[in-house]
């Protein structure tokens, strides 16, 4: 019996040994050229991404404002604050189950760009409400374009790009959702809510104007019998220099062997739901280590902890290093791998979340908290804390274990999780299990972000922090048990492996 992800080395596993890859010599001349328009076509699409991440957090400046505002149809109680930070979750699972869809009945491109129209109209709905209904449908159409592009985008980078830069470029999907995100928390220190629902609107148009001009996937055209064009796609891709037909006849052959749909007999198939499951037990416990309520509460949980600085500035410096930690992710990810950032990642999660419980239980509480989501009202711990003063330097550990948390998610649990499930997915379920993936990961997310106020309010804000500390010890075992390791193949390679069993390169 064997066992794919385990086990003794092999000799390398070449995929197409009848017709050897390009030399070295000749990578190098093309490279530059491959890349280049790789380069923009990626970007164009992961605009999506940096949408995606800006209304991800955007009721971290905006609950504290609409707590306090004037208007009583705006005025939020903590149910409808709870409401308002999780349904976008909810609108990105059902976003990610449409992508099991569209992904195969539009392609890769065409999705993406179907995405802008709930997510122009969510934002248009944020900025113009009149009640809470505006706000909650505006949240939900933005949270279903999120899930819908996070199905889409990581699978049309990996089907672009070549190997040797596909670790880097599948770091940039969670590059500039954590770009959006930081955009979101600097902007709410000049901007009121509704102008910052407004701004959303302009990575939405960039997108639309700069996807028209590039190729869809060849892997997709491929799969629907459109060779010529597929071909056309794939040397405006490489560059008009570059002898394409190596590569082309590679994608073709893997494609051939694949032109049905899975069928619910094959999908019993280990190596067909091995890489499935693989791909949906990490996107599950990527959510678990607590990344979204962590995120969509960052504020609320800086205003019910005793800090030394504002949490607005507090928010916007952990935004900056987020961005910092996913940049260092995307040079290194195809120098070490990806296995020992997951490991590097994990522990510094659980260092981080451990800290950060053991300061709420421990450490000293707020003078005065300063709204009503700031999780007031809840026991932080069952002991009686010392008063903090503003001064007092222990007051910086939420804002250092917080920065410490979000980075070691950025550098690894967050990109590479995504990275991933774009490598190993089979072809033929690759639309379908990258939509059932998101699906299951934004599930994941909202019902922990609607229980993490009630978790918090009946037990204290410490228990999340111990219960994502304990996720993350699990992740090390995950990463350590079942992740392979994918640097420097190709799809095709990784798809073969899984199909035929060979551990070579997966050790």
């Amino acid at each position: 019996m064997q066992e794919p992800l385990l086990g003794a080395e092999a000799p390398d596993y070449d995929t197409f040994p009848e017709k050897p890859p390009p030399s070295p010599g000749e990578r190098t001349r093309v490279g530059a050229t491959q890349n280049k328009r790789v380069f923009l076509a990626t970007f164009a699409a992961v605009l999506g991404n940096f949408s995606f991440g800006y209304g991800l957090v955007y009721t971290s400046p905006v609950i504290p404002a609409l707590e306090h505002s004037l208007d009583p149809d705006l005025s939020l109680t903590k149910t409808q604050a709870s409401w308002f930070g999780s349904v976008f979750t909810l609108g990105a699972a059902a976003g990610g189950l449409s992508a099991m869809v569209l992904n195969d009945l539009l392609g890769r491109k065409l999705s993406i760009m179907f995405s802008a129209v709930p997510s122009a109209a969510g934002y248009a709905l944020m900025a113009g409400a009149r009640g809470l209904w505006m706000l909650l449908l505006g949240r939900t159409l933005t949270g279903f374009a999120g899930g819908l592009t996070a199905a889409c985008i990581p699978v049309y980078v990996s089907e672009i790009a070549t190997p040797g830069v596909r670790g880097a470029l599948g770091a940039t999907p969670q590059l500039m959702a954590v770009f959006g995100s930081l955009s979101l928390y600097a902007l709410g220190l000049l901007l009121p809510w509704r102008w910052l629902a407004v701004a959303g609107e302009g990575p939405v148009l960039v997108m639309i104007l700069l996807l028209s001009f590039m190729p869809n996937s060849p892997r997709f055209l491929l799969s629907r019998g459109r060779d010529s064009e597929a071909m056309r796609a794939l040397a405006w891709l490489r560059g008009a220099d570059t002898d394409i037909r190596w590569e082309f006849e590679q994608i073709q052959d893997n494609v051939r062997r694949q032109s049905s749909r899975m069928s619910w007999a094959e999908a019993r198939d280990p190596h067909m739901y091995r890489p499935i499951l693989i791909a949906l037990l990490m996107r599950f416990l990527q959510q678990l280590t607590g990344i979204t309520p962590t995120l969509v509460y960052l504020q609320s949980i800086f205003d019910s902890t005793a800090v030394l600085l504002p949490p607005k500035d507090d928010a916007a410096i952990v935004g900056a290093v987020r961005l910092l930690s996913v940049l260092i992710a995307a040079l290194t990810m195809d120098l070490a791998g990806r296995k020992i950032l997951l490991f590097v990642s994990a522990a510094i999660m659980f260092a981080a979340n451990l800290t950060l419980g053991l300061y709420v239980h421990f450490g000293p509480k707020h003078l005065t908290p300063n709204s009503t989501m700031s999780l007031e009202g809840m026991p932080l711990g069952g002991t009686e804390q010392p008063l903090a003063t503003p001064t007092s330097y222990i007051t910086l550990v939420p804002l250092l274990a917080t920065m410490l948390f979000i980075m070691g998610y950025a550098m690894g649990w967050g990109p590479i999780t995504w990275l991933l499930m774009s490598e190993i997915l089979p072809l033929r379920a690759r639309g379908v299990a990258s939509g059932l993936c998101v699906l299951v990961s934004w599930l994941t997310a909202f019902a922990l972000t609607k229980s993490f106020l009630l978790v918090v309010n009946a037990f204290g804000l410490q228990v999340p922090f111990f219960f994502f500390a304990a996720i993350c010890l699990v992740n090390l075992l995950f990463t350590g048990c079942c992740v392979p390791e994918t640097k420097g193949r190709s799809l095709e390679q990784i798809e073969s492996f899984f199909r035929t069993g060979r551990r070579s390169f997966l050790r």
